[in-house]
């Protein structure tokens, strides 16, 4: 989550006046992430979340993302809601981009991943699959292999503003894993954006699912490699095998991995390390002056992505096979 986009109080008010969740009693920005300009807004009838579509979210795209919200609600996903206004619309606009009110989630994200986390996160991340299975709408994952081209040759030219020779290696790794890319895993609906600031607990279980606005129609696995890298490696840099046991071994036991996906967690992960150190290396190169926003440090996926260089098969993240 950020802030890119100021709310004037008399906007704030004509906007959530279309709706039955009483006056606005506060409108507080939040910080973190790099996408969507986001607002903790607080009315008479309690807190809910304001968000301000920007950036990397096509306006076409958010029918998709708010119809997926209603339908893992429905299905039992602990996952935000979207509200509607008394016209029954969940979209509507205002300061000029897209924006919508869902519900608020209790709990807080892990700033100390422990290992129980991992477990707790493996079993929502299979439920999340498992409910998404029956959601009839399709959307293509923009930043698949197609998309880490355009940000490749979007930052190629100053790459190496970051860490010298990185272009040159970004573009030998693309080149490897557009010619290596699975074909036929399952797919269906994943989150994509699975980060541990996005998964909200209360005590140690999972109480919610939150920023749904990368999602898409994807291999599975792939989400499951996105947490992985995500969750699994140490502040210095190292890669916890218990806690991989645990994600992976937690979410195969509500919804089993073919033969074939394990066997391709490590050019998944490998291709979840590249999509992210793409985009915060392009955000790190573009960022935005005076946007209240954290810039993520792109070269912490490229340790990520050296790392998996390495690993031969799922056996070594300590997942048996």
């Amino acid at each position: 989550m950020a802030v890119y986009t100021e709310i004037g109080d008399e906007e704030l008010r004509a906007f959530v006046a279309l709706y039955d969740i009483g006056e606005v009693l506060s409108c507080k920005g939040i910080a973190e992430g790099v996408e969507n300009s986001n607002f903790l807004l607080t009315t008479e009838q309690g807190n809910f979340i304001l968000t301000l579509y920007e950036k990397r979210v096509a306006p076409a795209d958010l029918p998709f993302f708010i119809a997926l919200m209603d339908h893992l609600a429905h299905q039992g996903v602990a996952s935000p809601t979207p509200v509607r206004a008394r016209d029954g619309e969940a979209l509507r606009e205002l300061c000029g981009r897209p924006a919508a009110i869902v519900t608020f989630l209790n709990g807080m994200w892990p700033r100390r991943i422990e290992p129980f986390h991992c477990a707790a996160l493996g079993a929502a991340l299979a439920g999340l699959h498992r409910a998404g299975a029956s959601f009839a709408m399709r959307r293509r994952n923009d930043l698949g292999p197609a998309g880490w081209r355009r940000y490749y040759e979007a930052c190629a030219a100053r790459a190496d503003e970051v860490q010298s020779g990185l272009a040159a290696e970004l573009g030998e790794e693309l080149a490897f894993l557009e010619a290596a890319w699975p074909r036929r895993l399952a797919s269906g609906v994943i989150h994509a954006d699975l980060f541990p600031d996005n998964v909200f607990f209360r005590d140690r279980e999972v109480s919610g699912l939150i920023d749904f606005y990368f999602a898409c129609t994807d291999f599975l696995a792939y989400d499951l490699a996105i947490c992985l890298n995500a969750w699994c490696f140490e502040p210095d840099g190292s890669f916890n095998v218990t806690k991989a046991r645990l994600l992976v071994g937690q979410y195969r036991a509500a919804r089993p991995l073919a033969a074939a996906e394990l066997a391709a967690l490590p050019l998944l992960a490998r291709g979840s390390a590249l999509r992210f150190l793409l985009t915060r290396l392009y955000d790190w190169l573009n960022q935005t002056e005076g946007a209240l926003v954290r810039t993520k440090d792109p070269l912490e996926y490229l340790k990520k992505l050296r790392f998996h260089r390495g690993i031969a098969g799922p056996g070594a993240y300590g997942i048996d096979a």
